[in-house]
Order: structure tokens, then C-alpha cells, then sequence
């Protein structure tokens, strides 16, 4: 299929409630081949697994980023029944497994150690991290010391069993990493490439506004996975605050990012994230407020708008 037809077919399905299987937008093997995007299945949680590979293979998706933690796709208690489970949904599609999103921030804890062994088994390459959060109290150098030394136990621990795992910078007060200069005091002396950041821009901007370039720039050689996802800011209650968008709607300039990206050849896995009103799926419910088609059409304009800009860039 060529550019042009991709384009028109993913145009179509976003302007239409339902179309039958198949005909949803091009498979992920027609897509370009420079910009690998999975999407979260935080926003899919009302699909089995089974289904789940099917509608990221009909939506034209490289794969999916799966939800491994507390109330995600796969429970992290459950891993060894679950995630082979969830790896074989996506195999049965023709998707490789490649990403998941985790809670862990504490490799000392079994529960970690044999979820990373049992994504590592069934090929999943990249995982992100939880996030630490500074103490209401106390010094915030100290902690940061201390999150420091976690994550070299993790770089370890990540190196043994043959797993690559992302930082994510994340905006918001007590977030350590809000800024990218505290995700790289985060990772600071820790063994590539087994442990990186997931760069996300959307929180990039939301925290570092004109200076987020300047963080890319920082952090650059540590960046093993990205987040694709936007947001303005806006008076909600009389406040002003960051409200998401979908891509391309918002205040994050992308064509300045991808240029960047392509500049410093960044060619690593996408997650691409949804976190606007999707009647309740934005929020990783199962039990959502609207059709799921409704889902599916705003995952398939995201994902035409991602291409479509970084073609442009």
C-alpha cells in the first residue's frame, strides 16, 4: 500500500463510526518503517488479550505497549500465568512484543524480579519504570541520592536478565523527574544501555515550556524509548492547568521535536498515549462510557497525525 492510500484509508476510518475487519487502515508492516509506534493498552483495557492483538494489528500499530502493574492488563502477581498470554495475543496477530509499562521501582521486591525474568522469557525488550516521588519532608538532595542507588540496583538487576528499562520524566509536584536534569541525576552512573529514559514530550513541555529543547539536548544519549502525546493549557475551574489533546490539537511543536529527533537519529520504540476524554478509557477503565469504535477511530487518527508529522518534519 502506498503513502498516499494509507492516508486515505486512515482518513476514512476516523471519519466513520465502524468499518469491517481489515479495512480499519493499513497493517504495521506498510507503515514507514522510521517511526515504530505502539499504542498503550492502558487505553484498551476492555479487550482480552486475544482481541487486543487483533484490534492493534487492524489499527495499523507496530505492536502494543502492554500494562504489566496494579490494575493493568496483565496483574504483576499474575505474570508467569498472564504475560505469555498477553506476548501470544499479539504473536497470533503478527505483532512482535517488544514494550510494557510497569510500576516497579524496587528490584529487591520477588514480585519484580520475577516479572522482569518473565518479560524477558517471553521477549518483551523495554519496559518503563514507576516513579519515585520526593517526601513531603526531608532533604530532596538526600532522596535523590537514594533514588540514585535504587536505580543502579536496577541497572543491575536489568543487565542479568538481558531487559532494557526506561525512566520516565513526568510532570507534576513531589515527581521526581519532573525535570529532565533530575532523570539524569536519576540514571547518573548507571550501566548503559540497561537502563535509559522514556522520554515524553508532552510532559517535557508542560514542565520546561521554552526550554524543553534544551532538556531533548541534555538527556539525548540516554533516551531509549519515547511518548508520544499532547496538551494545551486552559482555565478549568478557574485554574489555569495542562489538558490533553489529541496529537497534533495542542501546544507541543512537533515538527520541531521530530526534526530534532531525526538531526540526533533517535530511532527508538514509540508509546503512543491517549489521554483525552475516551470515556473512561483514557483512565485504563474496562466499562467505558462510549463505543468502543469511538476508541479505535481517535487511536487511528493519532496514529495517521504521528505519521503524517513526522513525514513532514
Amino acid at each position: 500500500m502506498k503513502r498516499r492510500d494509507f492516508i486515505h484509508y486512515s482518513a476514512v476510518a476516523g471519519a466513520l463510526p465502524f468499518l469491517p475487519t481489515g479495512m480499519m487502515a493499513a497493517p504495521a508492516t506498510d507503515a514507514p518503517k522510521d517511526l515504530e509506534i505502539h499504542v498503550f493498552s492502558k487505553h484498551l483495557q476492555f479487550l482480552d488479550y486475544k482481541e487486543l492483538g487483533k484490534m492493534v494489528k487492524e489499527m495499523g500499530f507496530a505492536g502494543a505497549d502492554l500494562t504489566v502493574r496494579p490494575k493493568g492488563h496483565v496483574l504483576p502477581e499474575n505474570v508467569e500465568k498472564d504475560l505469555p498470554k498477553a506476548v501470544e495475543g499479539l504473536k497470533l496477530a503478527g505483532l512482535e512484543p517488544k514494550m510494557m509499562t510497569t510500576a516497579i521501582t524496587d528490584v529487591q521486591d520477588p514480585v519484580n524480579k520475577t516479572l522482569l525474568r518473565a518479560a524477558a522469557e517471553n521477549g518483551i525488550k523495554y519496559y518503563r519504570l514507576g516513579w519515585f516521588k520526593y517526601p513531603e519532608s526531608g532533604s530532596i538532595v538526600e532522596a535523590a541520592k537514594g533514588y540514585n542507588k535504587k536505580m543502579q540496583e536496577i541497572a543491575r538487576q536489568n543487565e542479568e536478565v538481558g531487559i532494557y528499562g526506561s525512566y520516565q520524566n513526568h510532570s507534576g509536584a513531589n515527581y521526581a523527574g519532573a525535570s529532565l536534569w533530575e532523570v539524569q541525576n536519576i540514571l547518573a552512573k548507571t550501566s548503559l544501555p540497561h537502563v535509559g529514559c522514556q522520554f515524553d514530550i508532552r510532559h517535557a513541555v508542560v514542565e520546561g515550556g521554552l526550554s524543553w529543547k534544551t532538556s531533548l539536548r541534555l538527556i539525548k544519549e540516554r533516551i531509549n524509548t519515547i511518548v508520544l502525546k499532547d496538551f494545551k493549557w486552559a482555565q478549568v475551574d478557574n485554574q489555569w492547568k495542562p489538558v490533553n489533546t489529541p496529537m497534533g490539537e495542542g501546544m507541543v511543536d512537533f515538527d520541531a521535536y521530530f526534526k530534532i529527533l531525526k538531526a540526533n537519529n533517535i530511532n527508538v520504540p514509540v508509546s503512543l498515549h491517549l489521554e483525552y476524554d475516551l470515556g473512561g478509557a483514557e483512565h485504563g477503565k474496562k466499562d467505558i462510557s462510549i463505543s468502543r469504535d469511538k476508541v479505535y477511530e481517535a487511536m487511528i487518527k493519532d496514529l495517521k497525525t504521528a505519521r503524517t508529522l513526522w513525514e513532514k518534519a
